[in-house]
């Protein structure tokens, strides 16, 4: 007899499963994956293979999906290995795997074809994403990273796989003004539970995607009655399907639909005006470790 498994962290079909799961679930066939690296510089994830289906996730350049199922039309079915999620996405984004040697830390940096910020763009990346950096260059005092690629990046972009910050709430900062995208996950759009766990990750700190996961698994629970004014910098706050992070002293700084951008307003106020609305009351607070 088949569990009910969540489809966003479970590669289980009734046509097709992972080979982990066989004898767990009922399925026609169970495979094993295929390890492929993201080249696209975001992935968007849905839940269907079809382009008129909303995304619910994107993967970044350089980021590792396990691949079970692909179709002669372009599609392949897999699981991001950064945080689990399941879904559809073009096979055309796909390549062997690299090991990476670092991360981007901007919210946006540019490949040159050549070690000169006056050269045209050929890409960009954005936070999170993966790259395997060679040598290094200096032109006109601003160094440069060689991709494997042999495209070129602002090395100051980047950053060791093994560095964390030790603010991740600066990070999320950053992203002020960026726009409100729902099912994004970089720092061109992005939403409410992305803006956590990008920003978390910049601090070490490895978050589920949704914010009804996050709600359950991040750090430990406060209780509902907490003060406003006893939280901290770095809190998260959650109503049903929105999660927030306390900036600050009564201070919150949350992606979302009202200002269709990663915002900050009052605490209290926000409180208010989200309860009064299809979010409802505050569901949980939770402090990451």
């Amino acid at each position: 007899m088949s569990e009910q498994l969540d489809r966003r962290l479970h590669p289980v079909r009734p046509d097709l499963a992972a080979r982990a799961y066989e004898g767990r679930v009922e399925a026609k066939r169970f495979v094993d994956g295929h390890l492929r690296m993201i080249t696209a510089p975001v992935l968007d994830f849905r839940k269907e293979p079809r382009k008129d289906c909303g995304i619910d996730t994107q993967g970044l350049f350089g980021e590792l999906v396990d691949v079970f199922d692909e179709t002669a039309e372009g599609w392949a079915w897999g699981q991001l290995q950064t945080d689990g999620y399941v879904g559809w996405f073009s096979s055309d984004a796909l390549q062997e795997p690299r090991d990476a040697t670092h991360r981007v830390t901007a919210l946006t940096t540019f490949r040159y074809p050549g070690p000169d910020l006056k050269f045209p763009v050929e890409g960009r990346l954005t936070i999170g994403a993966r790259v395997v950096v060679g040598d290094e260059t200096v032109t006109r005092d601003l160094r440069y990273a060689r991709l494997a690629d042999g495209t070129f990046v602002v090395a100051h972009h980047l950053a060791p796989l093994n560095h964390r910050e030790e603010d991740w709430v600066k990070v999320a900062e950053q992203f002020l003004n960026v726009p409100y995208l729902w099912g994004g996950r970089s720092g061109a759009g992005l939403d409410c539970s992305a803006l956590v766990q990008l920003s978390a990750a910049e601090g070490g700190i490895r978050l589920p995607r949704d914010s009804d996961m996050q709600q359950k698994d991040a750090g430990i629970a406060l209780p509902l009655d907490t003060p406003v004014d006893a939280l901290e910098r770095g809190d998260l706050i959650f109503w049903r399907g929105h999660v927030g992070i306390v900036q600050g002293p009564n201070q919150l700084l949350h992606a979302n639909g009202r200002s269709m951008t990663v915002a900050t307003e009052p605490l209290d106020a926000a409180i208010e005006r989200i309860g009064a609305n299809e979010f409802g009351a505050v569901t949980a607070i939770r402090r990451l470790a």
